[in-house]
């Protein structure tokens, strides 16, 4: 089965200013999320549709937002846990 992939401006922006070890968890994280994506956490109320999956990016936790379907993945925001909710809703 083929996964789609896709970006939301949000992960993206952040995405590029990562160094290249921070990346590297974050892959790490996305290829688990590809493979299951039921290993995040699925929000509720303002976020319903939306999961959390939590992991750590060279000793600091970060976290991943997507939504996902049995053929799509997309990636919505990534980053600490600092405003990362009151960022998602917007």
């Amino acid at each position: 089965m083929t996964v789609t992939l896709y970006q939301r401006p949000a992960f993206k922006r952040v995405y590029k200013k990562l160094h290249a070890n921070q990346r590297d968890a974050v892959h790490a994280a996305m290829r688990q999320l590809i493979a299951n994506p039921r290993l995040g956490e699925e929000k509720k109320g303002d976020l319903a549709g939306v999961w959390v999956y939590r992991f750590d990016c060279v000793n600091q936790l970060y976290l991943l937002a997507y939504s996902w379907d049995e053929t799509t993945r997309t990636w919505l925001a990534l980053g600490p846990h600092e405003n990362f909710y009151r960022d998602l809703k917007r």
